[in-house]
């Protein structure tokens, strides 16, 4: 039997999951890098690989792979502070 508050636990992991991959195909990072992020790992200005060309890609697949929208006003300068802000950015963003 499942507990009925499961679901968004299991979303949650879901996501992080998603994310872990994204981070890893858009910015060519090894698997053994992005799974070691914890909610804590700072991204914009601590990953050479994340640019502010790389946001741009990065958002893109977002909405791809999340089936969500991002509109310019949505971002601001904590989305991609942390692995977890960006976790929680996409998760806010899918409901």
């Amino acid at each position: 039997m499942r507990a009925q508050n499961s679901q968004p636990v299991d979303q949650a992991i879901a996501v992080e999951t998603q994310m872990r991959a994204l981070l890893r195909d858009a910015l060519g990072l090894s698997q053994e890098r992005v799974d070691s992020f914890t909610a804590d790992t700072p991204l914009f200005g601590a990953l050479p690989e994340l640019d502010s060309m790389a946001v741009a890609g990065l958002l893109t697949e977002m909405e791809d792979r999340f089936g969500i929208l991002i509109e310019d006003e949505d971002i601001d300068g904590d989305t991609f502070e942390t692995f977890g802000s960006l976790v929680a950015f996409a998760q806010a963003k899918i409901g």
